[in-house]
């Protein structure tokens, strides 16, 4: 099964580089042609994710809509799925970024709780706590 890079999925939904955005079309066309899906590792979900955001300035709604419509797609079979839906709502409902919540939905699937972390907003997920700053022994906080 072919897979794909996050410049790819990128070049495709942007449509920025005309070249790019031809091979990248052209190659899914093909794949859809002949019944092949296009894995994308879970590592491509975040970091298109993170370069939609900070980079190119899509807003929290605008990234639910393009990550759900990417999960609905047939032509797709995303690794850790499951866990890409969990992360999914909890950005959906909460004030944590999807980075931590894909982490928090990761650690849930495993088994592994509790979530620790110093993030505020990250922490107040269900599964989540803050670590707390502690002083060094010998020393008051």
């Amino acid at each position: 099964m072919p897979a794909l890079d996050t410049n790819v999925l990128l070049r495709y939904f942007l449509q920025d580089d005309r070249a790019q955005f031809n091979a990248a079309q052209r190659l899914i066309r093909r794949c859809v042609a002949k019944r092949l899906a296009l894995f994308v590792p879970i590592t491509v979900f975040l970091e298109l994710e993170w370069v939609l955001r900070s980079k190119m300035g899509f807003d929290k709604f605008r990234m639910l809509d393009l990550m759900s419509d990417l999960l609905a797609s047939d032509e797709l079979l995303f690794e850790s799925e499951h866990a890409l839906i969990a992360a999914l709502h909890l950005y959906r409902t909460n004030s944590a970024d999807f980075a931590d919540t894909l982490h928090l939905a990761l650690a849930s699937l495993a088994g592994q709780q509790p979530f620790w972390t110093f993030d505020h907003a990250a922490s107040r997920l269900s599964g989540a706590k803050k670590l707390g700053s502690f002083a060094a022994p010998g020393h008051s906080k």
